[in-house]
């Protein structure tokens, strides 16, 4: 044993103490704080960064910074969903206005029930292709209201505009801003909007960054559930996308923007905040 110390250049009671306690203290503690990181992590679905994760792990008192909380993520493999590839698009056809462009992308609102952005994207599935339509509130970015279909047709809209209508009942005049498709241009969804105290607002034509928040939920939807899923039916999907909406964005999703509050959260805390003066 000593001509083992004598090769490793180490004291022998250093040897043995080693022997008796491998493992250094900060050695324990980090595997003590990779449970409650995997346990944050596994319940955002995998989706998790190492920030949203070290914003968690303080929530429960854990002492442990961020570039801890890094290190250890890497060193166990665990990291965030990354995003798709943007594709790119031509313009084309000569310009139309439905409306004008009230929002301007003021995306920074601080009231609720103010301006609201609504947007539709597609999810493939083996049946043929199932159709999204949202409305999310721009102070919290909460989805307010959303509707699905085999079919990308107005009701499609309306109906995501009508679940949010009938959710906030709105007091006040509330924008509404959209890009200038189809079902959004109809005589149907301007009359709603004129019927329901609503403004209407519109991108210009083929320029993705003038309705930016909507555009931004369907790549995070896309990016931490539909791309790791294959549905075999329309019904399947559905499923899938009302438990990302409904039982973790809304409720449980952090945001930078919102203080890496939930949209939930970040409400609660606005009307608690009024509540108070």
């Amino acid at each position: 044993m000593r001509r083992l110390c004598k090769v490793l250049e180490v004291h022998p009671s250093g040897f043995y103490a080693w022997r008796l306690n491998p493992e250094s203290r900060r050695t324990k503690e980090d595997k003590r704080h990779l449970v409650p990181i995997k346990e944050s992590w596994l319940e955002s679905r995998s989706v998790y960064g190492y920030r949203k994760v070290s914003d968690d792990l303080r929530e429960l008192g854990e002492q442990c910074g961020v570039n801890r909380v890094h290190r250890l993520m890497r060193s166990a493999g665990i990291r965030s969903q990354t995003g798709y590839a943007k594709r790119k698009y031509k313009r084309g056809g000569a310009p139309s206005l439905v409306a004008p462009n009230h929002l301007q992308r003021q995306f920074d609102v601080q009231e609720p029930n103010r301006v609201w952005v609504t947007d539709i994207t597609y999810i493939r599935t083996y049946e043929g292709w199932l159709y999204l339509a949202v409305v999310l509130d721009l102070f919290s970015r909460q989805v307010v209201g959303w509707s699905m279909s085999s079919r990308i047709d107005r009701e499609l809209a309306m109906n995501a505009l009508l679940m949010a209508v009938w959710r906030r009942q709105p007091k006040n005049t509330v924008m509404v801003h959209s890009d200038q498709g189809s079902q959004f241009s109809s005589y149907d969804w301007r009359d709603f909007l004129d019927e329901h105290n609503l403004q209407q607002s519109m991108s210009r034509r083929g320029n993705c960054h003038d309705n930016a928040v909507a555009e931004s939920f369907f790549q995070l939807l896309k990016r931490e559930r539909i791309r790791r899923k294959t549905y075999g039916t329309r019904e399947e999907a559905k499923q899938d996308v009302f438990d990302y909406i409904e039982m973790f964005y809304n409720p449980k999703r952090r945001h930078s923007f919102s203080n890496d509050l939930s949209p939930v959260e970040y409400e609660k805390q606005y009307f608690k905040r009024l509540a108070s003066v």
